[in-house]
Formats: C-alpha cells, structure tokens, sequence
C-alpha cells in the first residue's frame, strides 16, 4: 500500500517546466532521459520526430535538468529499441505506410548513450566556491532526472563551454552535424603545457599543427621553433587535389617569422625565402647530442659510454680525430692519440673501430663542417628574443632520420639550457621573464622512446610542464611508442584517426571516460577530423577541422599579393594628393 502511494505521488509531481518558445525556437527537442547513471552514462529515449540518422557518435546535446541547470554532454552511442521484444521476430508490413508510422516511436524507437560532461548552473544559482554561477562551466558530479528534455547543442552553448572568438580563443573548427557553429580554442591554456597532434598517415596531422601554430602566432601566446622535418611548414607545400597552401612566412609576412635551413640548395629548388643557412662544426657536437643516435647507428651501451671517454680525453675534436683516418695526413709523426690509447689499454681496439664506423655516417651530411664560423644556438636565441618564430627546414636530410635527431636534440638542449638560467635569473629579479616557448618535433616517439625518455632532453621538457617557460608540441602517428610517463604530461591531445588499438589506448591514457571516447575516436573520418582532449578544452571535443585555406589566411591578416600592391598603390595616390581618393587603407 505504502509503495502504491508513493507511486502515486510521484506520477502526480509536475514535470520541469517546458522551454520557452525562443528557446525551443533556438534549439530542437530529441528526447528525454529515461535511464543511466553518473558512471555508465544517460539513457535518452529519441522523440517520434528525431531522425536517428540524424545522430552521431561524437556530437553534443544538452539536457535541461529541474533545477535550470544544463548538462552538456556528448552522444557515445546510437541505438534502436522496442517496447516489445517481438516486434524483432516478427515485423510489420513495412510497405503499410500508416502502419510503419504507428509503431514508429511508439512499439520502435531510437535511443542514444550519452555522457554528461559539464554542468551550467543558471544565473542567481548558488555557486561552490570556486565557479561562478551562469559563468565558467563545471565538472557534472550528479545527473539530471527522470524524464528531463534533451536538446541539441546551440552555438551559445557551445560557446558557453569551449570560449567564444576573441583574445586567446582561436576557430579550429566545427562539431559533427553542426556546420554553422564554432569550436574555438584557448591557447593560452595550450601552450601552457606540452601537446601532441596524432593521427595515422594521410589524416590530416599537418594541417592540424600548421592550425594551431597560426593560431599561436595569430595570438601571441608563445613564441615557437619549428623542426620541419618535410619542409611544409615555412613556405609553401602541396596540398590536397595538387593545390599550393601557404606556409607560415607568407601567412605572417611583417617579419613575424624566420625561415632556416640545413640544405640551401633544396630551399632555392623550393623557391622557399630564408634568412639563414645552418651550419654545425664538429668541434660543437657533444656525446650528448649523439647518444639518442644509439639505437638508429646501432651504438651499444659500451660504445656509448666510450664517447664520453674520447670526449674527455680527445678535447673538443673528438669527432674530427675520430672520422679521420690518421693524424700523420694532418703532418704529425708519431703515433696518434688513438693509438696511445689503444696502447694504454685504456680502450679496445674493436670498440674504436665500431665508433669510427658508425660516427662515419655523420659525414655524409653537408650542414656539418670542421669548424662553424657563427653559433647556431645563439642565432636562434636571437631570433626568439625578438619573439621572431623559427621554421628550421631540413631539405634533402629531412629523409635521414639521424640528421633530424642529431639536429633537433642538438638544437633544443642547449636553447632549454639558455632558458632555464633566464628563468632563475627571472625568478632572482635580475631578469626579464622569458616569451614562453614552443617546439615543434615531428615523428617524436623517435625522441620519447621508453627506452630513452627518461634520460632525453624532451622528456624532460614533457615532465617538466612549463617550469622554464619550454613546451613541446609533438606530432606522430604511433603514440603507442611514447613513453607512458611522458604521454600523461602531454596537457592537450588532438587525435585524428587511429587504427592501431595500442595507439588508441595510448592517446586515452589517463583520460577519464576512455572506454566511451575509444568509441568515439574509432569513428572518425580518415580526413580533417579529431578528437580534441585535455587541458586547453573543458570537455572532449570531436571537430571538423577548419579549412586551411583562404578563410583562415584573413583571419591571421593576410594579404594577397595583388591587393597588397593594390593597396600600396592606392596610399601612394594618396600621397600624391589625388582628388578621387577617398582614404588610406
């Protein structure tokens, strides 16, 4: 009796108040919760007019709970369901029209998994202390009840939870099935922490970095250095259907960006504009620059641990002495100092000769010299300190993955170290704050191999956050080869398609809600479309990536070369004193 009563009473409780007619007017109804919890996900049984066609894995809703608040959520799953379980054995005369549309929505209906993820408390709402009710959204610890409307996401909500245009917040695209609204994304919060772009081959990575790096630029939350591997970052490269994309010098014309190369040549083929030709001497190179060689050159671990001893006992031409093949051609007599060393005991002859042969390699790359009239680091460093961004092109050595390491290692330890004494230097008043920085790496499970993460300096920098103002941006497409300690540090994570489980579960480690995201990221389009994760997002997002193309090159502020000229020839009239001119541009 007592059950019946309470039965009673909560079938006599008025439902929620039905939205507005602007609101319904804004956004459109698809159905109501009718199961779930807080862990496993909601429930939602679709309306008679929701078209379950119309659904997809990745997009959002929004669910108006009793109190005003608003649960943002995310569809994870599609599903059709019946009332009757005998209704699968025995359909019904699909060719009756009137009878398909009776059991439609009805005895047969469309339901949807969703995963509440965020919360939007109405204006005048008690907040918790931290968040302001009606502002900054928060993370959803209860679930709406039974029977609460769902909604489709509108661009205000969107906008609401991801940042709308402006200071910091930059377009990367739109959500799936929602072509007139915009994802926008904070980068200052993104260059705060190490990131990663991952996806398998031909899903778009670059575009998506060459993206994010003009956004960067666009905005000025961190000055970047740039290691372009297949040089499609500094000038111009191909692009789908054979058509030519801008670069980020073109983008940024104003000298906001400086080009760099190892191999002139290429870069001339290319027509590409650069400022400086990069050369390292041999007498610059350090063990340290060589041992992430190890496992390409096939240096065992006594080997290397003989370079440092030559290091220390052969000075700064170690590498020099080592490549060449006896010190009597440079007009010395006597034996050699690798001979008194072979004398002495103090090396074996067969670990010397592996070394000299493995070492060899490095001559076949033109950018290393004997001796380097200027220094590289400092070059950079200058560029940097001007907020200038660098592209470093490899040209023809961007194939020889040791060049890309040798240089790339190189390059960032001892930037990195330049870093850390400005920034304790900073920290001691005695200097300015450093430009947050960020460097660019590609095909870097090669730099952040478990085997080597721990002691690499881009481990370090991944581990470190942003303790010196250095953050990397890496981009690969075998995340599974990034170290798991590494990979946890990595703030935000843009993923495009993976077919590769182990990869998948490397991208979703430490994620919360992994196992209804790895549904969501193996559904993916194989172009232009990712997962977007971590801490420059409140909540995961699925994005169709904005075009790289002439829309994005306005917003940045670039000018065609013909309206340029047009431009300038209009102010020039201007100057000239021409009656029909109305003004400067």
């Amino acid at each position: 009796m007592e059950e019946q009563n309470e039965l009673d009473r909560l079938l006599s409780r008025p439902l929620p108040a039905a939205p507005s007619p602007q609101a319904l007017a804004e956004a459109r109804r698809l159905g109501i919760v009718v199961a779930g919890s807080l862990s496993k996900g909601l429930s939602v049984k679709l309306d008679r007019t929701a078209v379950v066609e119309g659904m997809a894995v990745g997009r959002y809703v929004v669910i108006r709970g009793q109190t005003g608040r608003r649960f943002f959520s995310i569809i994870t799953d599609v599903a059709l369901d019946s009332t009757n379980p005998a209704i699968e054995k025995s359909p019904p005369d699909t060719t009756d029209n009137f009878l398909a549309q009776v059991y439609q929505g009805t005895s047969t209906f469309g339901r949807l998994e969703v995963s509440p993820m965020l919360v939007l408390d109405p204006p005048g709402a008690p907040g918790d202390g931290r968040h302001v009710a009606g502002g900054e959204p928060r993370p959803v610890k209860t679930v709406p009840a039974h029977f609460a409307p769902v909604y489709e996401a509108t661009e205000e909500d969107v906008d609401c939870v991801f940042g709308a245009a402006g200071e910091g917040h930059f377009y990367v695209g739109t959500p799936l099935d929602m072509e007139n609204v915009r994802v926008h994304l904070d980068l200052h919060r993104l260059v705060e922490r190490s990131s990663g772009v991952f996806g398998k081959s031909g899903t778009g990575k670059t575009f998506l970095t060459r993206t994010l790096l003009a956004g960067i630029i666009k905005q000025r939350a961190a000055v970047n250095l740039v290691f372009d591997m297949h040089n499609e970052y500094g000038w111009e490269s191909g692009g789908e259907g054979g058509h030519r994309v801008k670069g980020l010098r073109q983008l940024f014309p104003g000298g906001q960006v400086s080009v760099m190369t190892l191999d002139q040549e290429s870069s001339q083929r290319r027509g590409s504009k650069i400022d400086y030709t990069v050369r390292i001497g041999y007498d610059q190179i350090e063990p340290e620059d060589v041992e992430m060689l190890g496992g390409l050159m096939g240096l065992t671990e006594t080997q290397v641990g003989a370079l440092f001893f030559l290091r220390r006992r052969l000075g700064k031409a170690w590498i020099e002495k080592l490549l060449a093949e006896n010190e009597q051609e440079s007009g010395s007599e006597g034996p050699t100092e690798l001979d008194s060393l072979l004398e002495e005991g103090k090396l074996h002859g067969g670990t010397l000769g592996a070394i000299q042969r493995k070492l060899g390699l490095l001559s076949r790359f033109d950018f290393l010299v004997p001796r380097a009239q200027e220094d590289v680091v400092g070059k950079i460093m200058e560029y940097l300190d001007r907020e200038v961004n660098v592209v470093l092109e490899f040209g023809r050595y961007g194939s020889h993955l040791e060049a890309y390491i040798l240089v790339a290692n190189y390059l960032t330890r001892r930037i990195h170290e330049r870093y850390v004494k400005r920034k304790e230097a900073a920290l001691g008043r005695q200097a300015a704050e450093p430009k947050p920085l960020v460097i660019t790496i590609e095909e870097a499970h090669k730099f952040l191999d478990p085997a080597i993460a721990r002691q690499t300096i881009f481990g370090t920098i991944a581990r470190e956050l942003r303790k010196y103002n250095v953050t990397l941006l890496v981009v690969d497409q075998r995340p599974s080869g990034i170290d798991e300690e590494v990979m946890s540090q990595i703030g935000t994570r843009v993923t495009a398609l993976l077919d590769n489980e182990a990869d998948i579960r490397a991208v979703l480690t430490g994620v919360s809600g992994a196992n209804e995201l790895r549904q969501v990221l193996a559904r993916l389009d194989t172009r232009q479309q990712a997962l977007i994760l971590g801490h420059a997002v409140p909540m995961p997002v699925v994005v169709q990536a904005r075009p790289y193309g002439p829309d994005l090159y306005a917003e940045v502020g670039f000018v065609e070369e013909e309206a340029l000229q047009a431009r300038m020839a209009r102010n020039a009239r201007m100057m000239q004193g021409d009656e029909d001119f109305q003004g400067f541009d």
